[in-house]
Protein backbone atom coordinates (compact mmCIF):
# COMPACT_ATOMS: atom_id res chain seq x y z
CA UNK A 1 0.00 0.00 0.00
CA UNK A 2 1.00 3.70 -0.73
CA UNK A 3 -0.37 6.85 0.39
CA UNK A 4 -0.38 8.83 -2.54
CA UNK A 5 1.25 12.41 -2.65
CA UNK A 6 -1.53 14.34 -4.19
CA UNK A 7 -3.15 17.78 -3.44
CA UNK A 8 -5.74 17.92 -0.80
CA UNK A 9 -7.80 21.23 -0.26
CA UNK A 10 -10.98 22.49 1.51
CA UNK A 11 -12.12 25.99 2.00
CA UNK A 12 -9.71 27.20 4.80
CA UNK A 13 -6.32 25.36 3.58
CA UNK A 14 -4.75 23.19 0.28
CA UNK A 15 -2.31 20.66 1.35
CA UNK A 16 0.47 20.51 -1.20
CA UNK A 17 3.28 17.67 -1.66
CA UNK A 18 6.77 18.84 -1.03
CA UNK A 19 8.23 20.62 -4.60
CA UNK A 20 11.14 22.22 -5.10
CA UNK A 21 9.11 25.56 -5.90
CA UNK A 22 7.66 25.97 -2.33
CA UNK A 23 11.08 25.11 -0.30
CA UNK A 24 11.74 28.91 0.07
CA UNK A 25 8.11 29.57 1.12
CA UNK A 26 8.12 26.75 3.67
CA UNK A 27 11.74 28.09 5.12
CA UNK A 28 9.97 31.32 5.67
CA UNK A 29 6.98 29.47 7.61
CA UNK A 30 8.82 27.63 9.55
CA UNK A 31 12.04 28.44 9.98
CA UNK A 32 11.18 30.85 12.78
CA UNK A 33 9.90 30.35 16.88
CA UNK A 34 13.22 28.60 17.94
CA UNK A 35 11.81 28.47 21.45
CA UNK A 36 8.93 26.33 19.84
CA UNK A 37 11.69 24.04 17.90
CA UNK A 38 13.41 23.77 21.02
CA UNK A 39 11.30 20.84 22.38
CA UNK A 40 11.29 19.09 19.07
CA UNK A 41 12.75 16.04 18.04
CA UNK A 42 14.51 17.74 15.13
CA UNK A 43 14.70 21.24 13.78
CA UNK A 44 14.11 22.87 11.01
CA UNK A 45 15.15 26.26 12.64
CA UNK A 46 17.97 28.57 10.67
CA UNK A 47 20.59 26.15 9.36
CA UNK A 48 18.83 23.21 9.71
CA UNK A 49 16.57 23.57 7.26
CA UNK A 50 17.92 21.91 4.08
CA UNK A 51 19.03 18.84 5.66
CA UNK A 52 15.51 18.75 7.02
CA UNK A 53 13.67 19.50 3.79
CA UNK A 54 16.08 17.04 2.10
CA UNK A 55 15.23 13.90 4.34
CA UNK A 56 11.57 14.71 4.17
CA UNK A 57 11.82 14.32 -0.20
CA UNK A 58 14.12 11.67 -0.18
CA UNK A 59 11.53 9.59 2.34
CA UNK A 60 8.55 10.77 -0.40
CA UNK A 61 10.41 9.19 -2.87
CA UNK A 62 10.76 6.18 -1.28
CA UNK A 63 7.35 5.98 -0.15
CA UNK A 64 7.73 6.62 3.31
CA UNK A 65 6.67 9.83 4.01
CA UNK A 66 4.30 12.26 2.61
CA UNK A 67 5.13 15.60 3.70
CA UNK A 68 2.39 18.19 2.80
CA UNK A 69 3.02 22.74 2.94
CA UNK A 70 -0.20 23.87 4.14
CA UNK A 71 -1.31 26.83 2.41
CA UNK A 72 -4.02 29.06 3.63
CA UNK A 73 -6.62 29.98 1.28
CA UNK A 74 -7.54 33.30 2.68
CA UNK A 75 -4.22 35.02 1.80
CA UNK A 76 -2.58 32.37 -0.39
CA UNK A 77 0.29 32.06 1.92
CA UNK A 78 1.92 29.18 2.79
CA UNK A 79 2.13 29.19 6.69
CA UNK A 80 3.25 25.74 7.53
CA UNK A 81 3.72 22.01 7.12
CA UNK A 82 2.31 18.67 8.34
CA UNK A 83 2.62 15.35 6.63
CA UNK A 84 1.81 10.95 7.01
CA UNK A 85 5.40 9.56 7.90
CA UNK A 86 6.52 6.63 8.91
CA UNK A 87 4.06 4.70 7.27
CA UNK A 88 3.97 0.53 7.93
CA UNK A 89 1.85 -0.68 4.70
CA UNK A 90 1.84 -4.19 6.40
CA UNK A 91 -0.15 -2.74 9.02
CA UNK A 92 -1.78 -0.28 7.56
CA UNK A 93 -0.46 2.16 9.85
CA UNK A 94 0.66 5.81 9.82
CA UNK A 95 1.38 8.28 11.55
CA UNK A 96 0.31 11.81 11.33
CA UNK A 97 3.02 14.54 12.50
CA UNK A 98 5.61 16.71 11.83
CA UNK A 99 3.57 19.85 12.18
CA UNK A 100 4.77 23.49 12.17
CA UNK A 101 2.80 26.37 12.04
CA UNK A 102 3.92 29.67 11.65
CA UNK A 103 3.01 31.83 15.07
CA UNK A 104 0.01 33.91 13.05
CA UNK A 105 -1.33 30.70 11.41
CA UNK A 106 -1.75 28.70 15.37
CA UNK A 107 -5.16 28.86 17.15
CA UNK A 108 -7.45 28.93 14.28
CA UNK A 109 -8.62 26.81 11.51
CA UNK A 110 -5.69 25.98 9.98
CA UNK A 111 -4.49 23.02 12.03
CA UNK A 112 -8.26 20.99 12.36
CA UNK A 113 -8.82 21.77 8.41
CA UNK A 114 -5.24 20.21 7.48
CA UNK A 115 -5.79 17.37 10.02
CA UNK A 116 -9.32 17.13 8.59
CA UNK A 117 -7.77 16.69 5.30
CA UNK A 118 -4.68 14.27 6.29
CA UNK A 119 -6.59 11.80 8.39
CA UNK A 120 -9.47 11.68 5.17
CA UNK A 121 -6.78 10.96 2.86
CA UNK A 122 -5.14 8.58 5.24
CA UNK A 123 -8.49 6.28 5.90
CA UNK A 124 -9.65 6.68 2.08
CA UNK A 125 -6.15 5.28 1.19
CA UNK A 126 -6.79 1.85 3.49
CA UNK A 127 -4.84 2.82 7.01
CA UNK A 128 -6.81 1.60 9.49
CA UNK A 129 -4.65 3.57 12.54
CA UNK A 130 -2.82 6.80 12.11
CA UNK A 131 -1.17 7.48 15.22
CA UNK A 132 -0.39 11.10 16.57
CA UNK A 133 2.59 11.52 18.93
CA UNK A 134 3.87 14.43 21.02
CA UNK A 135 6.43 15.54 24.02
CA UNK A 136 5.04 14.51 26.91
CA UNK A 137 6.34 18.12 28.13
CA UNK A 138 4.27 19.82 25.00
CA UNK A 139 0.65 19.69 27.17
CA UNK A 140 -0.05 22.64 24.39
CA UNK A 141 -0.14 19.56 21.34
CA UNK A 142 -1.62 17.33 23.76
CA UNK A 143 -4.38 19.53 24.31
CA UNK A 144 -4.56 20.11 20.71
CA UNK A 145 -4.65 16.34 19.79
CA UNK A 146 -7.13 15.38 22.40
CA UNK A 147 -9.57 17.84 20.89
CA UNK A 148 -9.31 16.17 17.55
CA UNK A 149 -10.46 13.38 18.95
CA UNK A 150 -7.67 10.89 19.51
CA UNK A 151 -7.76 8.76 21.99
CA UNK A 152 -4.58 8.87 24.70
CA UNK A 153 -3.15 5.29 24.68
CA UNK A 154 0.31 5.44 26.11
CA UNK A 155 3.04 6.89 27.50
CA UNK A 156 6.53 6.05 25.89
CA UNK A 157 9.58 6.90 28.14
CA UNK A 158 12.57 7.57 27.44
CA UNK A 159 11.32 7.17 23.69
CA UNK A 160 13.20 9.39 21.87
CA UNK A 161 16.25 12.18 21.98
CA UNK A 162 15.54 15.33 20.74
CA UNK A 163 17.92 17.40 18.88
CA UNK A 164 18.98 19.08 21.63
CA UNK A 165 20.72 15.54 23.16
CA UNK A 166 16.96 15.53 25.94
CA UNK A 167 15.76 12.20 26.36
CA UNK A 168 11.76 12.55 25.83
CA UNK A 169 8.75 10.59 26.98
CA UNK A 170 6.59 10.57 24.50
CA UNK A 171 2.53 10.71 24.66
CA UNK A 172 0.95 8.24 22.15
CA UNK A 173 -2.62 9.08 21.27
CA UNK A 174 -4.31 7.22 17.91
CA UNK A 175 -7.28 7.44 15.70
CA UNK A 176 -8.80 4.12 14.41
CA UNK A 177 -10.98 3.70 11.02
CA UNK A 178 -13.58 2.46 13.78
CA UNK A 179 -12.89 5.91 15.80
CA UNK A 180 -13.06 8.09 12.43
CA UNK A 181 -16.30 8.47 11.60
CA UNK A 182 -17.07 10.09 15.25
CA UNK A 183 -13.95 12.21 15.17
CA UNK A 184 -14.84 13.75 11.72
CA UNK A 185 -18.07 14.52 13.30
CA UNK A 186 -16.31 16.45 15.63
CA UNK A 187 -13.87 18.05 12.63
CA UNK A 188 -16.38 19.09 10.72
CA UNK A 189 -18.00 20.85 13.97
CA UNK A 190 -15.45 22.90 15.12
CA UNK A 191 -14.78 23.77 11.12
CA UNK A 192 -18.29 24.76 10.70
CA UNK A 193 -17.49 27.40 13.91
CA UNK A 194 -15.29 29.51 11.55
CA UNK A 195 -17.52 29.75 9.00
Amino acid sequence: MRIEPVVLENRWVRLEPFAPEQKEAVRAAISVDPEAWSIMVSTAYGENFDPWWDGFVERMAAGRDTPYAVRRQSDGRIVGTSSLHDLFPQHRRVELGSTFYHPDARGGAVNPASKRLLLQHAFDSGIVRVEIITDAINARSQAAIARLGAVREAVLRRHKITHTGRVRDTVMFAITDQDWPEVRARLDARLAAFG
